[in-house]
């Protein structure tokens, strides 16, 4: 009997067996089922997600983009001009350019350019039809209501306190000449300096670095020069440092000058100047890259060129080493930033207090070789664009959250009422081909198109920090 069952239970042992690798197979092969789903399902969330914002990107993109058209009348009638300098020099025999118009304090199409105070950009009382817009031309009021002293400076992002730092050139003085042949020009107030967490409402933080009133041979000296202050933060020593052009009456020190605080809203102490690498130097800025090092970018040779040296690491001084671009090309007013490891750089031509042409030039190391892209300005008109929106070049400023997005900042000099100069921020992006052949691509396009586009009222897009 025991001989007869055994083959039996053999039998149902194996089947039992089989039966359960048989099911075991199943409930991982479900459970592989189920997570290859679940991955499925997170990638294709993850790629919606991500061409979601994609495409939120491309409509912000898209309406900073957006070309807009100017037309007005060139040549304004004669009543509007002074009738006191039409006695004295007589009617023209030929119309005035533009530019002349506009450098005319007396003309119409100088009040086109700079609008009376009652169109102001208001952080406290602008309406809601106008807040958080940009007016570039416009009269720009801080938070205390007063108009913006802030000429020819930049703007530094202090991560210790989230905020927006403006500093630029108080011109908030007297307008005049030192002699019949000079510029126009008022005496050293110091640099101000706005807090910011938008990037619209200004607070007015003070003169950070003060002119001096009585010591003659300081370089501060009201009688003398300050202009183009920019001003960085150096993360081994903890110290804001600020950079700025020096001179004298006659522009004849070209110089560059440093101070140093332990705030951003200072007080900066005013260190010295000097020629830097032993060269003229007027228009100038300087440039922080992603791994800390800094540099300074300034016109040298009568402004013929421009020279580009290493800053030591306390962002103090400048190294030996120093190159020469641009040479002969007669560039000023530099704007230097980065887009995927690209330098970029807007210019000014150098004709004074006029405005002129700017150009876009690029590089893929910051000491060179830089290569001229052409006129980045798009919109308006020629005269606009021949003029950089009347306006001249002075910083541009990332925005975080926006690839390929900056702001433009440029100043719209009013020599007649140097503090009535004006701001003219507009929306720059980097991308597509350039207009014109770079200098040494033998027609082949290496670099983005850099684009400034020309807007009468435009504003951020909402939540553009973390779009």
């Amino acid at each position: 009997m025991a001989a007869r069952s055994r083959h039996p239970k053999s039998l149902a042992m194996r089947c039992y067996a089989s039966s359960h690798r048989t099911l075991t197979l199943v409930v991982w092969s479900l459970a592989a089922l189920v997570i290859l789903l679940n991955f499925h399902l997170l990638i294709t969330h993850k790629e919606e997600q991500s061409n979601r914002v994609l495409e939120i990107h491309r409509s912000i993109v898209r309406e900073l983009e957006w070309v807009e058209e100017e037309t007005f009348q060139v040549t304004p009638a004669r009543s509007r001009r002074n009738p006191r300098a039409v006695r004295r020099k007589g009617e023209h025999s030929k119309p005035l350019s533009v530019v002349d118009e506009f450098l005319d304090e007396s003309s119409a199409v100088h009040d086109m350019f700079f609008p009376e105070r009652r169109t102001a950009m208001d952080p406290v009382h602008g309406g809601n039809d106008s807040m958080y817009y940009y007016f570039p031309g416009r009269v720009w009021l801080d938070t205390d209501g007063k108009p913006i002293q802030a000429h020819g400076g930049g703007v530094l992002y202090d991560e210790r306190t989230e905020t927006y730092f403006w500093y630029g050139e108080n011109k908030d003085g007297k307008t005049y000449r030192a002699h019949t042949k000079g510029a126009d020009r008022v005496d050293i107030v110091g640099v101000s300096c706005y807090s910011s967490k938008d990037l619209w409402a200004w607070k007015n933080e003070g003169v950070v670095l003060r002119g001096e009133e009585k010591n003659v041979t300081h370089d501060l000296h009201k009688s003398n020069v300050l202009e183009r202050p920019k001003v960085i933060y150096n993360d081994r020593t903890a110290k804001y440092v600020m950079w700025m052009h020096i001179d004298d009456t006659n522009y004849t020190k070209a110089s560059v000058g440093v101070a140093v605080s332990d705030s951003p809203t200072g007080p900066f102490s005013y260190l010295y100047s000097k020629r830097p690498h032993n060269c003229e130097s007027r228009d100038m800025t300087i440039f922080k890259d992603d791994n800390g090092k800094a540099y300074l970018i300034y016109s040298s040779e009568d402004n013929s060129e421009l020279h580009i040296g290493q800053l030591t690491d306390d962002y103090l001084d400048v190294t030996s080493d120093m190159r020469s671009f641009l040479i002969g090309q007669h560039r000023e007013a530099p704007a230097l930033f980065k887009f995927d490891g690209t330098y970029y750089m807007i210019t000014s031509g150098c004709t004074g207090w006029a405005p002129n042409t700017a150009l876009a030039h690029a590089a893929t190391s910051v000491m060179g070789p830089w290569e001229t892209l052409g006129n980045p300005c798009v919109g308006g008109n020629d005269i606009f664009r021949s003029t950089t929106f009347f306006s001249q070049s002075t910083f541009v400023l990332p925005l975080p959250g926006l690839r390929g997005s900056f702001i433009f900042m440029a100043d719209r000099w009013n020599p007649s009422e140097l503090r009535d100069s004006r701001y003219v921020w507009l929306p720059l992006t980097v991308g597509g081909l350039p207009d014109e052949a770079a200098d040494y691509s033998f027609m082949f396009p290496l670099w983005s198109r850099v684009s400034i586009y020309w807007h009468r009222r435009w504003r951020l897009p909402e939540g553009w920090t973390d779009s």
